[in-house]
């Protein structure tokens, strides 16, 4: 039974790797293909719909254990073994919280509450280097762990792109990133989308604003936390292929 279970995991872990690989391979495609076509104003219509879905798809990678045991905890004994399986085939990939939420969040945040909701940004040359920044991390990312599921290694050089690019790749990115929700400030300001005002029903009142500057703020303690933690991992990843 565990052989199976463990041939289940792997199958699925392949096919998610290599579909969102080529969600990513299309942005990656269109984006210079627009670039070289059009501009960069043309970048984001041409790449929206693979974008969202490889950004989105994401989501599949959180795992929080203590979530699914409470889940299970408070599910009645006939439902335990049904959930159980979900809880399976949706928290496979473990990565540390504390590095995935910030990335994952932040890129959600940029493709739907900003690029999305607002298409006054759409059009600056800083989403050409933000998407482009993305789909080549992703691109080698989800080659790599395709690889180590369906053929239970990976190429040494593919393993030095998987640790190595993002000393150059997560600065743009991230920077991309904040200059995209400052551009966006303005509009968001103005519109008032996604802003609850009092007095409603709910006697509840959100301003959207000021969440989208929140969002800023965390970059401050958050992008050093994320570079130093890859910088571990990479010492961590290099040092053991040397010694294998």
């Amino acid at each position: 039974m565990a052989g199976v279970g463990s041939a289940l995991r792997r199958l699925y872990l392949s096919i998610y790797n290599w579909v969102v690989f080529v969600g990513w391979a299309q942005v990656l495609y269109y984006a210079v293909l627009m670039l070289r076509e059009s501009g960069h104003e043309a970048v984001y219509a041409a790449v929206e719909r693979p974008l969202q879905f490889a950004q989105t798809a994401a989501i599949m990678e959180c795992r929080s254990s203590r979530f699914n045991v409470l889940l299970l905890n408070f599910l009645p004994h006939e439902d335990f073994e049904c959930c159980d399986k979900v809880v399976f085939f949706l928290g496979l990939v473990r990565s540390p919280l504390s590095a995935t939420l910030p990335q994952i969040g932040s890129r959600l945040f940029l493709t739907w509450g900003i690029l999305w909701s607002f298409p006054e940004t759409r059009s600056h040359i800083l989403v050409t280097t933000l998407v482009i920044s993305w789909s080549i991390t992703e691109i080698i990312r989800y080659s790599f762990f395709g690889m180590k599921e369906a053929l239970g290694f990976t190429p040494s050089w593919l393993l030095w792109l998987r640790y190595s690019t993002f000393m150059v790749l997560y600065p743009t990115g991230i920077s991309s990133e904040v200059g995209l929700i400052w551009i966006a400030l303005p509009y968001i300001k103005a519109s008032e989308k996604y802003c609850f005002r009092l007095p409603n029903r709910w006697n509840f009142s959100y301003d959207y604003y000021f969440t989208s500057i929140l969002a800023l703020m965390i970059y401050i303690p958050g992008s050093p936390h994320m570079f130093t933690y890859m910088l571990s991992q990479r010492k961590k990843a290099l040092s053991k292929a040397k010694t294998a």
